[in-house]
């Protein structure tokens, strides 16, 4: 009867850790919708609900201890715990990136990039965490293997977007200091949405290395 409370215990840490990248992954949804229509109050709601998720994160991670400190789990079941406690700690972080984009809608007023895809970016960084976590809840591998491939493709699309910015700075003809300051906030920000972005990749890559050592006991995708 133990065991089975046990058993369940895990089951449900999984069922929560998946939860909470659902609910991440609106969040970052809904941050790149108030930075493309300029929706102020959507980006508002973003931000004051970035308390839902810590909340959630220091629930799971006392579930993670708990389990730890009073289960003795076996070494499958200690890198699974130990597995979903980094890979809650990455949702955390993208829900704070989701923050970000909420947070630059706010001060973005126009926009002067057309050749930039933000939504593009942020698109490719929704299905990398959809399929990390899809392969943590299926324990595939082989998943796990494609996703940090598909990472530097990412990268290079961010890259790409990077030297479009910093190339069409450098061929405006600006005829004012107002003007210059204004055009290098709007970089600045274009800029950072780019490296959040990256980064959100970066979190799924880190969700899929971390499975990955779970399942095969593997470290190869860990940094």
């Amino acid at each position: 009867m133990a065991r089975k409370s046990y058993q369940e215990k895990l089951a449900a840490l999984r069922e929560d850790v998946l939860y909470m990248s659902e609910v991440v992954m609106e969040r970052l949804r809904m941050g790149l919708d108030a930075l493309e229509q300029k929706d102020e109050d959507l980006a508002q709601e973003v931000i004051e609900g970035d308390g839902e998720v810590n909340r959630m994160y220091l629930d799971l991670e006392q579930q993670c201890i708990d389990l730890l400190a009073l289960q003795q789990p076996v070494a499958s079941d200690l890198r699974f715990i130990a597995a979903s406690f980094k890979i809650i700690t990455d949702l955390e972080r993208i829900g704070d990136l989701a923050v970000n984009l909420g947070e630059y809608t706010l001060d973005a007023k126009r926009d002067l990039f057309p050749d930039v895809d933000v939504q593009e970016m942020g698109e490719i960084t929704l299905e990398m965490i959809d399929e990390a976590m899809e392969a943590y809840d299926t324990e595939n591998t082989d998943a796990c293997r494609e996703l940090a491939a598909r990472d530097d493709d990412l990268d290079a699309f961010a890259e790409r977007a990077s030297e479009i910015v910093v190339r069409d700075l450098i061929e405006r003809e600006l005829d004012s200091p107002d003007e210059v300051e204004r055009l290098l906030q709007d970089v600045s920000r274009l800029l950072l949405t780019i490296r959040d972005l990256e980064r959100v990749g970066d979190h799924a890559v880190n969700i899929a290395a971390r499975t990955l050592y779970m399942v095969e006991n593997d470290d190869e995708l860990i940094y």
